[in-house]
């Protein structure tokens, strides 16, 4: 059985003091930090259907793994879409802002 590795909210989680609002742009702008993270959310998406699949067949997998891949998924997928959903409402109260 493989150990359980800690979720960081599908690479959502930025360790604090990372980002202050001054500071040149050393890493990756927040498009790429979004890209990454629904990549990284489509990955364990794709992994958790293929453990099912691999269970569902016969093959050699642990169903509490099977699981735990396909909750650690579906929390990604929620998180992002809160991301998602948050990004939608600033956006709408920026476009409603009169100048």
């Amino acid at each position: 059985m493989s150990l359980i590795s800690p979720i960081s909210a599908a690479g959502l989680a930025v360790p604090a003091g990372t980002l202050s609002p001054g500071s040149a742009q050393e890493g990756a702008s927040f498009k790429d930090f979004l890209l990454n993270s629904v990549n990284e959310v489509n990955k364990m998406q794709s992994g958790a259907s293929g453990m099912v699949e691999h269970l569902f067949t016969g093959g050699d997998v642990n169903p509490a793994e099977v699981l735990i891949a396909v909750q650690k998924a579906d929390m990604a997928f929620r998180m992002l879409l809160q991301v998602r959903n948050k990004l939608l409402q600033a956006y709408d109260e920026v476009k409603n802002i009169r100048v």
